[in-house]
């Protein structure tokens, strides 16, 4: 059995715009005197940093007969056919195409995803949208589990 674990870290990028926020905070403090300005500096950057982490600790796991993708847990049994989606395809599915039943678990920050279709007729969800940097790998997990 193929077992899959991804995280939706946060881009660089980001934790650099936390430590600006920081430097913002600080700025801001600086008329108060020294020690409000170090504590914009730490308080702002610590706050910044903790928004930037909480955001980018998504997890798309795939293990024991489980999807887990988020606060969602899906069973095999529950999984219908999975579709590899490009930047293209996943941004159509992200806007247009989407619909609004479906369990989206999307970053703006990863260009790619999977499609997965919901196969319990007991389920108004009609499908799963992950993204991901690497959809071939998880729509092979996901086959493994399935098969």
């Amino acid at each position: 059995m193929q077992s899959y674990e991804e995280r939706l870290t946060a881009p660089r990028s980001w934790w650099v715009i936390a430590v600006a926020v920081g430097i913002a905070c600080a700025l801001m403090l600086l008329p108060l005197g020294t020690l409000p300005m170090l504590g914009g500096l730490v308080g702002g950057a610590a706050l910044a940093a903790v928004l930037v982490s909480s955001y980018g600790s998504a997890r798309i796991l795939v293990v024991a007969g489980s999807l887990i993708a988020g606060d969602a847990k899906i069973p095999a049994a529950a999984l219908g056919e999975v579709q590899v989606l490009d930047a293209a395809e996943a941004r159509a599915w992200r806007t247009y195409k989407a619909d609004t039943r479906a369990f989206m678990l999307m970053r703006s920050y990863i260009p790619t995803a999977v499609r997965v279709e919901v196969a319990d007729p007991a389920d108004p969800t009609p499908y799963v949208y992950l993204s991901t940097r690497h959809p071939e790998e998880l729509a092979a997990a996901l086959a493994a589990i399935r098969a």
